[in-house]
């Protein structure tokens, strides 16, 4: 269905409530209940998204909020009631404790800070770090495990949960797959080179097959170069520190990645947070940095960064890259694009949010993907201008300190980019990024319909769904499990304390079976357990929705 609380840049789905239709031709747009003008930053949106741009974050009812709170206020209480009988020996104490011998010393564990994970997470722990004995392709086998301590130890039982359906596992085009004749290659270089370089790139550690994979990135993306690197979060937190340092500003969504944040954090420089996705916040910050200068002596930055993500892996959310953009040369910053998430998942032929919103690479200034998630395989890179990449073949930490790419995962990046391309001489990689745009819009089309509050954009393909309470987190995701059904549920501190939710990794290769069986699980488990909180009413005509877009007058 469509939300009337979307955020819309110049078109409307025709089924929109009239009351809605009114507003934006009048150029205000609703989101989360507050009305706001469409233009932004001086600049009608229409006239930068060449497509339509919507994304869902609708508010739950009071009351979901209230007994959010109050149920981790209960689950608060209890657990310093069990403390209590903890201390007075009422209870056995399962946690790590002092010695005797130690016990003058400066603790090691600070025990108001393992609080929370004595006695609200260890009740659900259950739903994590389940290990899998299979590829986490579409499907995957599960070992079964138990606790008979209320998950402070668990035990395996010897068996193994079959065929469970993946929702999981970030494998957006299917490339985590074991097909032999797909592997060959991978199969050839692993035996002709082995398994590990055991060496820096700036030593002995940069191969022939670096140097193809690294020419083949640049052209994939269409920049001058490309540099790789063995591990995806390194990739951020090891190479910003080379590119800024004191006297520097670097601007930060409020949403990115943990990456980012430690890479930003060990560069020295001046962190400022901006509200996610918000251009107003972003410009008064960019602003003030140009008028005031650094702090107490006013001189001049000597760089202003700014830091984002393609796909926000928790709200599912698209940055709206061309506003940045436009931001960025406006006030002369500096650009770092994070496509973690959104290389090969997103545009017409898989080239990330910038192809999406037809825009040309030299508009950022540092593209950074990892090939961890579309690619099946682990490692991430850094491309743009040659001078760029060349500053950071000598001076990034994971360059000089950080073992080498293994050369079996270099060929399977290798193996993907070229299906990507076509130039395996098939057309198969677009067809795969073709079936993950269907699959996400059927996907989130069915959640809206059923009545769940999901975040993010309608052709993302991490689609949280909202949980809200404590105590559903856990139910929700055994009870999926108990379909056979693979979930992964997040709670506080990883969300906000109010915004518990199951993320959904949806791929290309979930065939229409699979996403329909998860989806009438998904509706009973809704009724069950109360969770379709969406004030909102179904779609009649679900099919319009997805076929039929009017443009709304000026």
């Amino acid at each position: 269905m469509a939300n009337p609380s979307a955020v819309c840049n110049g078109h409307l789905h025709h089924h929109h409530h009239q009351k809605q239709n009114n507003l934006l031709k009048s150029g205000v747009c609703k989101k989360n209940g507050i009305t706001k003008g469409m233009k932004k930053n001086g600049v009608s949106n229409g006239t930068l998204y060449k497509k339509t741009f919507i994304e869902h974050f609708e508010q739950a009812p009071m009351y979901v909020a209230v007994l959010t709170f109050v149920g981790f206020g209960v689950g608060t209480i209890f657990g310093y009631l069990r403390d209590f009988m903890r201390a007075w020996g009422l209870e056995k104490r399962n946690i790590a404790e002092e010695r005797e011998q130690q016990k003058d010393f400066v603790p090691l564990y600070q025990d108001f800070e393992n609080f929370y994970t004595r006695n609200l997470y260890m009740r659900i722990r259950d739903n994590w770090n389940r290990p899998i004995c299979s590829v986490p392709g579409p499907q995957f086998d599960l070992m079964e495990r138990v606790t008979d301590d209320y998950n402070w130890t668990f035990r395996f039982t010897g068996r193994t949960i079959k065929n469970v359906i993946n929702m999981g596992s970030y494998n957006y085009l299917g490339f985590a797959e074991t097909e032999p004749t797909a592997l060959k290659t991978v199969t050839k270089e692993l035996q002709k080179y082995g398994t590990g370089i055991c060496s820096t790139r700036q030593e002995m550690g940069t191969l022939d097959k670096h140097v193809e994979l690294e020419k083949l990135v640049a052209k994939f993306l269409g920049v001058d170069d490309a540099m790789v690197f063995g591990m995806g979060f390194a990739t951020n937190s090891m190479n910003i520190p080379a590119l800024v340092g004191k006297g520097c500003l670097i601007l930060s969504d409020e949403l990115n990645h943990t990456s980012l944040v430690l890479g930003a954090r060990l560069s020295g420089a001046t962190i400022r947070i901006f509200k996610h996705n918000n251009m107003q916040s972003l410009e008064k910050l960019l602003r003030d940095a140009i008028i005031y200068g650094q702090p107490r002596s006013r001189r001049a930055w000597r760089k202003i960064i700014i830091l984002v993500e393609g796909i926000y892996s928790m709200e599912g959310s698209i940055v709206r890259l061309p506003e940045i953009v436009s931001l960025k040369k406006k006030y002369k910053a500096y650009l770092y694009l994070d496509e973690a998430h959104s290389i090969g998942a997103v545009g017409a032929t898989g080239r990330g949010v910038v192809e999406y919103f037809g825009m040309s690479p030299d508009d950022v200034d540092v593209l950074m993907g990892t090939f961890t998630k579309s690619f099946g395989a682990a490692g991430g890179y850094i491309a743009g201008k040659k001078d760029l990449v060349d500053f950071l073949r000598t001076h990034s930490h994971s360059a000089v300190y950080a073992t080498s790419m293994c050369p079996p995962v270099a060929e399977q990046i290798i193996r993907a980019m070229k299906c990507l391309m076509g130039l395996d001489g098939t057309t198969q990689g677009l067809q795969r990024v073709r079936q993950l745009g269907k699959n996400t819009r059927y996907f989130r089309r069915r959640l809206h319909e059923m009545g769940f509050i999901i975040y993010g954009n309608d052709d993302s393909p991490v689609v949280p769904l909202l949980l809200y309470m404590p105590g559903k987190i856990g139910a929700f995701a055994r009870r999926m499990l108990e379909k056979n059904i693979g979930v992964v549920v997040v709670g506080f501190p990883a969300t906000p304390i109010t915004e518990s939710r199951a993320r959904f990794c949806v791929s290309a290769a979930h065939t229409r079976e699979m996403l329909d069986t998860v989806l009438n699980a998904l509706d009973e488990l809704g009724d069950f357990l109360q969770l379709k909180y969406s004030r909102y009413s179904k779609s009649s005509h679900p099919e319009l929705y997805e076929e039929t877009r009017f443009e709304l007058e000026d």
